[in-house]
């Protein structure tokens, strides 16, 4: 298995060990958090901050984002943009345990949780969350840096535009458009488009 280190040692990162474990594709070198003070996090080690990463490139070539995203997608983006420009690659990962048609695009940095249903046609950016129990239905698209957090349904040929967040449980009905940087919050049910941010 390829040597792997994630950024971030908060919930979030639990929920990401164990798709990374089942899905055994990468060991886990360590975890990169500045703010941690604890040694482990389920029994792997935080191995420095964000200022050991160009020494940590030197022996582990892959790294994965495991700081979580509520409303502003800031956080990711900048630690995704600061990966690539270190020379990181930066994987999908997907859950043995969620269901994905063949017919899918998922993109570079993109977690596909356990439970999640892709159905044929979608296309999920890059650094995207796609939280536990969610259903893409088909011709769904999801632009770069967005949480769909858990137990969200999409119907059929929804856009959801960049830097969003659509909370737990809710529901968007089919054929709208989500714009960028919008933020849904948890149980909305959502039956017209909804204009983002610039």
């Amino acid at each position: 298995m390829r040597k792997i280190i994630l950024i971030g040692g908060g919930g979030h990162a639990l929920s990401c060990i164990d798709v990374i474990e089942y899905e055994k594709k990468f060991k886990i070198f360590g975890i990169v958090d500045d703010k941690l003070k604890k040694e482990k996090i389920l029994n792997y080690k935080v191995i420095g901050g964000d200022t050991d990463l160009k020494k940590i490139k030197k022996n582990v070539d892959y790294a994965f984002i495991t700081v979580g995203q509520i409303g502003m997608s800031n956080k990711r983006r900048n630690i995704f943009n600061k990966l690539k420009k270190l020379g990181f690659k930066i994987p999908t990962i997907i859950s043995p345990k969620s269901m994905l048609s063949k017919n899918v695009k998922i993109n570079e940095g993109t977690i596909i949780h356990h439970g999640v249903a892709v159905n044929s046609g979608v296309t999920v950016g890059k650094n995207c969350i796609i939280n536990t129990n969610c259903l893409l239905e088909h011709g769904v698209k999801v632009g770069d840096h967005t949480h769909i957090a858990t137990s969200v349904v999409i119907n059929g040929d929804v856009k959801v535009g960049s830097s969003s967040f659509i909370g737990s449980g809710a529901i968007i009905r089919n054929s709208l458009n989500i714009g960028s940087k919008a933020f849904i919050p948890m149980g909305k049910i959502v039956i017209k488009n909804i204009y983002g941010k610039k």
